[in-house]
């Protein structure tokens, strides 16, 4: 059993969909089993689209009719006869979307969200699904809620493993094509969500429970580069990775992988790819058990849109362990990522992500205890197997305002120059 992975670009219009049969012909899809994210930038129309219904705006018609239409136009030009099953299913998923919208009572935004954002999932898998079969590829589409078992901490939910597990050995076809989506999951009767980036983390599920053969991402790239080719002019690709090696990298941020991933992986000893899916006669990288990193050369990962949050006492006592295990109790609380941690007797420094948008009440529950300055819109760069060349190129992209460096990793919290 092969399991793959399609991102939002690997089918973001019509000729992409094209592509990925391409992909999927070259490469056989006897005992394989594929997962695939919403279309192109679909989830941030699904954001903008929550958030018009949460808060009641005007846009709200204006939001859907893009969803509607965006699939719609792929669909027409995909299909050049027979599409009235597609176009019903379709309308089947987009009348249950409506349907919730109607009937849901509740306020809490991490439900609603869950609830809405993952039709942009089951909509992409349903279009290339009938799709193949328009053209003689035979394939079963799975509802991965239907597999996926999860708590219900909703935009973050937990895998219940034994549950799923046993769904996923117990009825999954591994002699055929399987179609199914990334990202989503279900508690005992709602959808809930793996998080941002979350189809890479369905694939290794499925790989753990099926003790696959691989997992293979498809990225418009030619595999793990040392850099983002967006922020940096000059890249490498990296050959092979250890498992943790990518842990690491994964950990600090690096977007090619998400975080979760590996780990199911590395249980069962299955090897990861991350391949072109416009260039199919390269290799790609190779992530695996052995060498930790081929080429050995400085790895840089950025994280933009950071706060540096610099917290000391009101009297200037020393920040002890009380103190700090009191803001961490309050980051947790307000889910701010905490991607560095620096300490000295009289501050403490953390540098978060926001992404839930609670740093103004975690500032509020705060300030009257302790003194707190922000920055905000800073960049956290990370720099594996870091050399002084590396973290000259960094210093040179603005001010300084934390440097913490260990055997291994070096990170800089700056503050780029406009």
């Amino acid at each position: 059993m092969r399991i793959f992975k399609f991102g939002g670009a690997s089918v973001k219009n019509a000729s992409a969909v094209r592509n990925v049969v391409r992909v999927l012909q070259q490469e056989g899809t006897d005992s394989t089993l594929v997962v695939i994210s919403a279309m192109g930038k679909m989830t941030n129309a699904f954001e903008v689209l929550i958030d018009a219904y949460y808060n009641r705006q005007n846009n709200l018609n204006e939001a859907l009719t893009f969803i509607y239409d965006f699939h719609f136009n792929i669909i027409k030009d995909l299909f050049e006869i027979d599409s009235e099953n597609v176009k019903n299913r379709v309308n089947e998923l987009l009348g249950e979307l409506n349907g919730f919208m109607i009937q849901n009572e509740s306020r809490d935004y991490n439900y609603v969200y869950d609830q809405i954002v993952g039709y942009g999932e089951l909509l992409s898998t349903t279009i290339v699904s009938f799709y193949l079969k328009s053209i003689g590829i035979e394939n079963n589409w799975l509802d991965v809620r239907e597999y996926l078992k999860t708590d219900s901490n909703y935009r973050d939910a937990k895998i219940n493993w034994s549950s799923t597990e046993k769904i996923i050995k117990g009825n999954v076809d591994v002699q055929r094509l399987n179609i199914t989506q990334g990202f989503i999951g279900r508690n005992n009767d709602t959808t809930t969500t793996l998080g941002r980036e979350g189809s890479d983390y369905t694939a290794g599920i499925f790989a753990f429970c099926l003790n696959a053969h691989s997992v293979t991402i498809w990225k418009d790239v030619e595999g793990v580069l040392n850099a983002d080719p967006r922020v940096f002019s000059k890249t490498e690709l990296l050959k092979e990775i250890s498992y943790s090696e990518a842990i690491e990298m994964a950990f600090y941020g690096a977007s090619v992988i998400h975080p979760k991933t590996i780990q199911p992986l590395e249980k069962r000893n299955i090897p990861l790819y991350v391949r072109s899916f416009d260039h199919l006669d390269k290799k790609g990288t190779r992530v695996s058990k052995g060498v930790s990193l081929r080429p050995l050369i400085s790895c840089y990962i950025v994280k933009k849109n950071q706060i540096l949050i610099s917290i000391s006492v009101k009297d200037f006592s020393f920040m002890v362990e009380n103190n700090i295990s009191q803001v961490f109790e309050k980051l947790h609380k307000h889910r701010l990522k905490v991607n560095l941690v620096q300490n000295s007797a009289l501050s403490f420094s953390v540098c978060v992500d926001d992404k839930f948008n609670n740093f103004d009440e975690f500032y509020q529950e705060l300030k009257h205890i302790y003194n707190i300055k922000a920055y905000k819109g800073v960049t956290l760069y990370t720099i594996r197997h870091f050399d002084d060349d590396a973290i000259d190129l960094i210093r040179q992209k603005g001010k300084s305002l934390i440097r913490q460096i260990n055997t291994k990793t070096a990170q800089l919290v700056i503050e780029e120059s406009t």
